[in-house]
């Protein structure tokens, strides 16, 4: 008879926990708290969601309720399963939540987390990522009498290891470990991106979260002012004596690690009123408190009587000597919906004050001055290199498309844009003369995140461009950008996507500023600038012809987006979006490939949108328009404000402002984001949550 093996499904989604120290709060409450910080990160995308909380009693077994579908789900489950008392007043307690998006396997509640150790739940963890070891672990498990898995996934092994790892130590040597270092001990076992947030009935009222290429955020809530404002990394130094077997993995558990610095430390000082909150995205946190610190890969977070230590088990000599703890500067408002009617239509409808944003301390439209504080520093050593790199994934893969050609007009330097899979697929050759750009809205994009490591172990200047400061790729960068752009909730990026693009414009202007050459071209673009935040408003008005245009095209099959020159990203950016939010099939065409295959698509039926803009590349654009409209095709235009002799040669046209060639293309790309919103509202689909899409990609 085969023995069932748990599967390698990767979880992917949010995690939230809750510890309350000393601080009164009702079960019902906890329970609110903990629903409410999973639908704060509804917006990153799963199909599940579950909750573990303490048992009634100290040292019970944990509740752990869980459901498939929406948050509001499990809401409807813990009113009808809970067994608990709900008024019942808890000083101390710990509970963690999770919402799961498989990357596999069909979603149940069996496979949702939190996931248990055993029936009696000795430990209960929920888990970002992927382990790609979970067989070794298994068969490890399996050599010592574990029982088989409950579920279909690769999280269940690590609950499963620590329970092996306290049974060793604990019970049978008669040990006391520390909850936090048999953590340590199964968190050196795997392999793989995870974070992981961890509770057990043997400590009560603690918990231990970790994480290794997922982000994790800690929130600190206090009557009393903090301590201080950082906490110190204490290193452990883990004393394996046992041999290893022929796949690495260790057959028996290694002995207890011994910490180099056993003093306490005390983020609001001893036996204080606390409470803290571990998530993936600091939006879950802001309504509560405003205090965060920013976990780093391998760091080893506890909470123990009411006090905070992070650990290190590895040491680097890049290693910070502390975590700061940081102030969060947006408020809760904003990433709320407001009056608008979903957070992406809210997005679209931002960006007159996101570009303003993006700009603000950094142009100076009278002395024609830009000024990017975060690579200002770098920028001596970025001239003198030999080449421009700039990878990215999706949509921040766009923004670099769209200013390629203009950053190789300023640097005068090859500028090659590469999309991170790929350019890890083909382990492309690096040199220490490169500077390498990786953009991304989250800074968890974990294929950019996997490039960025590659090019700065070869030698790379990194310079990251991010939306949200404390990510991943802001902390490995040498240098980089905020684009400011303020939260983006909606899975569909659209005003990270304008931001982007005008921050690496702001990097050409920056990088060719002392070129006499360059001079009268610069003074054009910043003024174009100047006057983009206006110009957008006025495509925006636009937005009932628009919709008007989506009644027609809504119940299509496929739409066809062509262009050239500066707006081809402006195409490539405007089908992505129509597939995310419409799932209609939709491809952005180079409109000088038409004769090379593309234009066998055209016929009286096929919807075709062109951009016919007033650039270089306008009289190319018209011969194109010819060439579809010899096939009978009725294509509609973007074109800009106040040319008529464009637009009298279509039936239906969109006008957008003119703007200086480089950056018409944010303009241009506001009615396709306005477009692919309407047509998916008018097929009733979810516009913030497309299917199968998560907001921040942090398994590959």
């Amino acid at each position: 008879m085969l023995t069932p093996v748990c599967a390698t499904f990767s979880a992917e989604g949010s995690i939230f926990a809750y510890l309350n120290f000393l601080v009164p709060a009702k079960r019902k409450e906890i329970l609110e708290i903990l629903i409410n910080g999973l639908k704060r990160m509804e917006y990153r995308g799963y199909d599940s969601a579950g909750i573990a909380i303490e048992g009634a009693t100290k040292g019970s077994q944990p509740q752990i309720i869980k459901q498939t579908g929406k948050v509001a789900r499990l809401e409807e489950e813990i009113g009808v399963t809970a067994d608990l008392d709900m008024e019942e007043e808890l000083k101390i307690h710990t509970g963690i939540a999770h919402t799961r998006w498989a990357t596999h396997g069909e979603p149940s509640p069996v496979n949702s987390h939190p996931h248990r150790s055993d029936p009696t739940g000795e430990f209960v963890l929920v888990h970002n990522g992927i382990i790609t070891n979970y067989k070794d672990i298994k068969s490890l498990l399996a050599k010592h009498g574990q029982p088989e898995c409950e579920s279909e996934t690769d999280t269940e092994v690590i609950a499963k290891l620590m329970k092996h790892v306290y049974d060793t130590q604990v019970s049978r040597d008669k040990k006391d470990l520390p909850f936090r270092e048999i953590v340590e001990l199964v968190v050196q076992q795997l392999e793989g991106a995870f974070a992981l947030a961890v509770m057990s009935r043997h400590y009560p009222g603690q918990l231990v979260a970790t994480r290794r290429g997922s982000p994790l955020v800690v929130g600190v809530k206090s009557d009393s002012k903090l301590a201080t404002d950082h906490i110190p990394i204490l290193y452990s130094k883990a004393t394996d004596k046992k041999r290893k077997d022929q796949r690495g993995l260790l057959t028996t558990v290694p002995q207890r690690p011994e910490t180099d610095d056993l003093t306490e430390y005390h983020a609001t000082g001893p036996h204080k009123q606390v409470e803290y909150f571990f998530a993936s995205d600091a939006s879950a946190i802001i309504e509560h408190t405003n205090k965060v610190i920013f976990l780093e890969d391998d760091d080893v977070a506890a909470v123990k009587d009411g006090s905070l230590t992070i650990h290190r088990i590895h040491r680097s000599v890049d290693d910070s000597a502390v975590r700061e703890v940081q102030t969060l500067m947006f408020e809760l408002q904003q990433i709320m919906k407001g009056n608008y009617s979903t957070f992406m239509q809210k997005e679209i409808f931002e960006q007159p004050e996101s570009v303003v944003n993006t700009m603000r301390g950094r142009v100076n439209f009278d002395t024609n001055k830009v000024i990017l504080g975060g690579i200002k520093d770098y920028m001596h050593e970025i001239r003198r290199c030999r080449r421009l790199l700039f990878i990215a994934c999706g949509t921040s893969y766009h923004s670099a498309v769209a200013t390629r050609q203009l950053l190789e007009e300023m640097t005068e330097l090859p500028v090659i844009v590469e999309l991170a899979s790929d350019f890890l697929d083909r382990s492309t050759p690096i040199f220490r003369d490169d500077v390498c750009f990786f953009i991304s809205q989250s800074g968890e994009t974990a294929d950019t995140l996997m490039a960025l490591r590659y090019c700065k172990k070869r030698g790379a200047l990194i310079v990251g461009i991010t939306n949200v400061v404390g990510s991943s790729i802001s902390r490995d960068s040498n240098c980089g950008v905020h684009i400011n752009a303020g939260p983006e909730i909606g899975v569909a990026s659209t005003k990270a996507y304008t931001s982007q693009f005008i921050s690496l414009v702001m990097f050409g202007l920056m990088f060719c500023e002392d070129r006499i050459s360059m001079q009268e071209r610069r003074k054009e673009i910043i003024q174009g600038l100047k006057n983009l935040p206006e110009q957008i408003k006025e495509v925006l008005k636009m937005d009932g012809q628009i919709l008007a245009l989506a009644q027609e095209l809504y119940q299509q099959k496929s739409l066809l987006v062509m262009g050239r020159g500066f707006n081809y990203a402006t195409c490539l950016e405007g089908a992505l979006k129509i597939k995310e939010l419409t799932y209609m099939h939709s491809e952005g065409i180079m409109a000088g490939e038409l004769k090379h295959g593309p234009l066998a698509l055209v016929d009286k039926a096929m919807p075709v949108l062109m951009m016919v803009l007033r650039d270089n590349v306008f009289t190319k654009c018209m011969n194109a328009l010819k060439q579809v409209q010899a096939r009978h095709g009725e294509p509609i235009l973007i074109c800009n404000t106040g040319d008529e002799e464009t637009a009298s040669q279509v039936k239906k046209f969109i006008s957008v402002p003119p703007t200086i060639d480089c950056l018409q293309g944010i303009l241009a790309i506001i009615p396709l984001q306005l477009l692919s919103m309407h047509i998916a509202t008018l097929r009733k689909l979810d516009v913030d949550h497309p299917r199968n899409l998560a907001k921040s990609v942090t398994v590959e």
